[in-house]
C-alpha cells in the first residue's frame, strides 16, 4: 500500500480545512464513518458539524475535562453540546489521561505524552482522545476511526487509528498519518 502524508510547514488553525480534506480522502478509501476530534472552545466542532452535515458521519467531540485549565471553567459551550446531540453526535468530557500529574505525580503518562510529542502535539492529543473515547465506550476495541486534533486552536493533525482502551493499550494502533505539522 502506498499513501501520502500532508505536512504543514507550521502548526495552527489555518490548516483546519486542509486537515478535514485529508480525512475525507481517507474515508473515501475505507469504510470509516466515525471521527473522534478534539475541540476545546468549540471552533473545530462547529467546523466539523457544518462540514459533515447531512452525511453519514458520527462525530465524537472531546473537549477538555471539567476542571482543566487555569480557571477550571469548562470552555466548551453548552449550546454546542446541545447542537451536537441534536445532530446525532456525541460530546464526551472524559478524564484527560496524560494530564493526571496533580493526582498521581509525574510518571508513565507524561513519558508517553512526551514521546508522542516527538511527532507533534496533535499526535499526542489524537492518541489521548482516542483512548478517552474508547474508555467511555464510544469507540470499540478494534474499530477503525479517523482522529483529528491540533496545536493550540483548530486542526492540523489527522490519523487513522484502531480503538483500544487503557486496560489494554496494545490494541490501539495508528495505521495512517494523514497530516501533521513539521
Amino acid at each position: 500500500m502506498k499513501s501520502e502524508i500532508t505536512y504543514f510547514e507550521s502548526s495552527g488553525q489555518e490548516h483546519t480545512a486542509a486537515t478535514f480534506e485529508t480525512v475525507d480522502a481517507a474515508m473515501a478509501e475505507r469504510p470509516i464513518a466515525k471521527i473522534v476530534l478534539a475541540s476545546t472552545r468549540g471552533d473545530t466542532a462547529v467546523y466539523a458539524m457544518d462540514h459533515y452535515k447531512g452525511q453519514d458521519v458520527q462525530l465524537i467531540i472531546v473537549p477538555h475535562q471539567y476542571g482543566f485549565g487555569p480557571t477550571g471553567e469548562q470552555r466548551f459551550p453548552q449550546e454546542l453540546v446541545e447542537r451536537a446531540q441534536a445532530e446525532g453526535h456525541i460530546v464526551y468530557f472524559g478524564t484527560m489521561l496524560f494530564h493526571q500529574e496533580k493526582t498521581w505525580g509525574s510518571g508513565a503518562p507524561q513519558v508517553v505524552a512526551n514521546a508522542l510529542r516527538f511527532f507533534c502535539q496533535g499526535v499526542k492529543v489524537c492518541v489521548e482522545i482516542l483512548l478517552m473515547a474508547a474508555n467511555g465506550g464510544l469507540v470499540a476495541t478494534g474499530e477503525e476511526v479517523a482522529v483529528v486534533a491540533g496545536t493550540g486552536r483548530g486542526a492540523d493533525t489527522a490519523l487513522i487509528m484502531t480503538g483500544g482502551t487503557t486496560i489494554n493499550p496494545k490494541q490501539v494502533h495508528i495505521s495512517r498519518i494523514l497530516c501533521k505539522p513539521l
